[in-house]
C-alpha cells in the first residue's frame, strides 16, 4: 500500500514537543560568530555564501595558491542553511544518482562516475588532513523498494551500472531485511562504498576552521547586496551588516548562494527553492533497535517519486526526512516556511509505517529548509562579467558531496582552465529554465499532484509527467 496521505492525531502528538531547529545545529560545540565586514576591502577572490559550496571554494583556492587573498561573506552563520539542515548523506554521485546521470549524459557517465569517486575520496582526505570531527563514515546506502511495480528492472541495475564504473548490488527481500527489517521492503539496491554518513554542521564548521587556518578572511552576518559599477579589471560587491554598509573589490567572484535569490538575476529562471522537512526521534533503546533489526550504519532511501531518506545518528536516534516538497509562489524563501506541522506529522506517520514497532516514538527535533532545485536535478555552472564571476547552483538536495566538485569547477572557470571537469557536457550545458509566474506555481502544483497519483497507481505516469519526460524534465520529489 502507498504511504498515508494524512497523519493520524497521534502523529501530530509525536512531533508536538519537538525542538524547532536542525538537530545538527542544536550543538553546544557550535563556534562563536565571526565579525561582520566593516567598511571597504579588496581581495583576489571573493566567495559569496558560507555553506559547503562556498567553504570548499575558499579552501581549494588557498590550497592551490597560499599567497591568494580570499574573502568569504555569509549573510547569517556558517552552515546555518541547507549545509546544516540536510540528512548528512555524502554521495559520490555528481548526477543525483546513477539513473539520472544515465538519462542525461550516457556518453560521459563513466567519466562523471570516476570524477565523483575521486571527489568523495578527496572529501575523506580533507576530513582526515584537517582533523574535522564530523563522524565521517563510509557506510554505504541502501535503496529499498516498497511497491511491486518498483521491482521492475531492479535486478538489472547493478549490471548496467557496472558498465559505467558504478558498484551496486541487487538484494532480494530476505537480504534487505537482514540489513534493516521493515515489513514494507520487497527488495533493494546496496551501494557499499559510494556514500558516507556524516554530521553536516560539524563538517561545515570544520571547513570554516580549515579555511581560517590557511588565512581566509570570513565575515558572518554580512550580506552581499548587489554588483557595483566598477572598471573591467575588478568586480565590486556592495554589502550590508549590523555594522553598516560596505563594499568589496575583487579580481574574481564565486557565487555560492544555493536556494537564495541569486545576485545574477537571470539565474532565478533556473533555480526553484523547494522546502524539504525532517524529523529526528528521541534516542531508541537497545530493545527498539533490535525490534527493527537495523544493526548497521548505512543510510536508507525508498524508491517512490515522493521518497523518504533515513539514517542513524551517533547517539542512537533515527533521522527521517523527505516526501513532502513544498514550493512557495514567486520562489519564496523565508524562515516562516521552516516549520510545517502537517509535514512533520506525516513523516512521523510514515516512520511508523516503515517500522510498526516504533509506534508511539516521539520526535526530539523537527525542521525544514530550502533546496536549490533545477530541472535536471544536478548542479549547473557558468560565468558572467567577462569570466570574472562564476556560479554553481541547482544541487537539488544531493550537494553534501557534489558541492566540492562544484567549487573546483568554479575555480577552473575563473582561472580559464580546461580540465576534465570543464570539458564535460554536464558542466558546459544549462538545465531547462522554469516558466515565469503564475505558470511556475501551476506547473509545480500539477507536477506534485501527478507524482502522488503515480505513486498510488502502480507508477503509471499521466500525460503531464510523460510530457516532462520527453522534454528531459523527469521530475521526482
Amino acid at each position: 500500500m502507498p504511504f498515508a496521505r494524512e497523519p493520524r492525531p497521534s502523529s501530530f502528538a509525536a512531533v508536538a514537543d519537538a525542538t524547532p531547529l536542525s538537530f545538527w545545529l542544536d550543538d553546544p560545540g557550535r563556534p562563536e560568530a565571526l565579525d561582520p565586514l566593516v567598511g571597504p576591502t579588496a581581495t583576489d577572490l571573493l566567495v559569496v555564501g558560507g555553506g559547503f559550496s562556498g567553504l570548499w571554494t575558499a579552501l581549494l583556492a588557498k590550497e592551490a595558491d597560499p599567497s591568494l587573498d580570499v574573502v568569504l561573506l555569509e549573510g547569517s552563520r556558517i552552515g546555518w542553511a541547507a549545509s546544516g539542515r540536510n540528512g548528512g548523506f555524502c554521495a559520490a554521485s555528481l548526477t543525483h544518482g546513477f539513473a539520472n546521470g544515465l538519462a542525461r549524459w550516457p556518453d560521459e557517465l563513466e567519466a562523471l562516475t570516476r570524477l565523483g569517486q575521486v571527489n568523495l575520496d578527496a572529501i575523506a582526505g580533507a576530513v582526515e588532513r584537517y582533523g574535522i570531527d564530523c563522524s565521517f563514515e563510509r557506510t554505504g546506502d541502501l535503496g529499498v523498494v516498497t511497491e511491486p511495480h518498483q521491482m521492475v528492472g531492479l535486478a538489472d541495475q547493478p549490471l548496467i551500472a557496472g558498465r559505467y564504473g558504478e558498484k551496486l548490488e541487487y538484494l532480494e527481500r530476505e537480504a534487505v531485511r537482514e540489513l534493516v527489517d521493515s515489513p514494507l521492503y520487497l527488495g533493494g539496491i546496496l551501494d557499499r562504498d559510494g556514500v558516507a554518513m556524516l554530521n553536516p554542521a560539524r563538517l561545515a564548521w570544520g571547513l570554516r576552521d580549515a579555511c581560517i587556518s590557511l588565512g581566509v578572511r570570513i565575515h558572518e552576518h554580512t550580506r552581499a547586496v548587489d554588483f557595483l559599477d566598477t572598471s573591467r579589471e575588478v568586480v565590486g560587491i556592495s554589502t550590508e551588516s549590523e555594522a553598516g554598509t560596505g563594499n568589496v573589490l575583487a579580481s574574481r567572484v564565486a557565487l555560492a548562494t544555493n536556494a537564495f535569490p541569486p545576485m545574477l538575476r537571470r539565474l532565478s529562471n533556473y533555480v526553484l527553492p523547494v522546502y524539504d522537512y525532517v524529523i529526528v526521534t528521541e534516542p531508541l533503546s537497545p530493545e527498539q533497535w533490535d525490534s527493527i533489526g537495523w544493526h548497521g550504519r548505512q543510510g536508507v532511501s525508498d524508491a517512490g517519486n515522493q521518497f523518504h531518506y533515513y539514517r542513524r545518528t551517533d547517539d542512537g536516534r533515527i533521522l527521517f526526512g523527505g516526501y513532502d516538497a513544498v514550493y512557495h509562489r514567486g520562489n519564496g524563501v523565508s524562515s516562516e516556511y521552516d516549520q510545517r506541522p502537517e509535514s512533520f506529522a506525516l513523516l512521523a506517520e510514515h516512520l511508523t509505517e516503515v517500522f510498526p514497532a516504533l509506534e508511539g516514538i516521539r520526535a526530539s527535533h523537527a525542521w525544514g529548509g530550502a533546496i536549490d532545485t533545477c530541472s535536471r536535478f544536478s548542479a549547473f555552472f557558468g560565468t558572467a562579467r567577462e569570466g570574472r564571476v562564476a556560479y554553481a547552483l541547482g544541487y537539488t538536495g544531493l550537494g553534501v558531496g557534489a558541492t566540492r566538485f562544484g567549487a573546483a569547477v568554479m575555480l577552473d572557470l575563473l582561472g580559464g582552465h580546461s580540465t576534465p571537469r570543464t570539458r564535460t557536457r554536464m558542466v558546459g550545458t544549462k538545465p531547462f529554465p522554469f516558466p515565469p509566474e503564475p505558470a511556475r506555481s501551476m506547473a509545480v502544483g500539477l507536477t506534485t499532484w501527478s507524482l502522488d497519483r503515480a505513486d498510488r497507481h502502480d507508477g503509471r505516469r499521466n500525460l503531464w509527467l510523460r510530457t516532462l519526460d520527453r522534454l528531459g524534465l523527469g521530475f521526482d520529489s
